[in-house]
């Protein structure tokens, strides 16, 4: 990321796909720490469902830490999710929404 301040809701609507180019879902909402200004996780609907069934259920999205996005375009690319779902650490772990 390249530090220049956008709207918050530049990214509602852009699809997440993972740095090898699977596709993650859609950003629907941020978390945000009002206090420090920033960004702390962002809202996933219209998941893959083959990446999420056995995390999620019937739920309809993910709350995913926003330390793992990489890079915001006209998409936003994430860590590996495979990886992390398979090794999610305690404070890392994926929340229903």
């Amino acid at each position: 990321m390249d530090g220049t301040p956008q709207e918050i809701t530049n990214l509602v609507g852009r699809e997440v796909y993972s740095n090898n180019g699977v596709f993650v879902g859609e950003v629907e909402d941020v978390r945000l720490n009002v206090e420090a200004c920033t960004v702390t996780g962002i809202a996933l609907g219209e998941l893959n469902r083959d990446l999420f069934a056995d995390v999620v259920g019937n739920e309809n999205g993910v709350m995913i830490p926003y330390r793992w996005v990489r890079a915001v375009g006209d998409v936003v690319l994430i860590n590996d999710t495979i990886e992390r779902l398979q090794q999610p650490e305690a404070e890392d772990e994926e929340v229903a929404v």
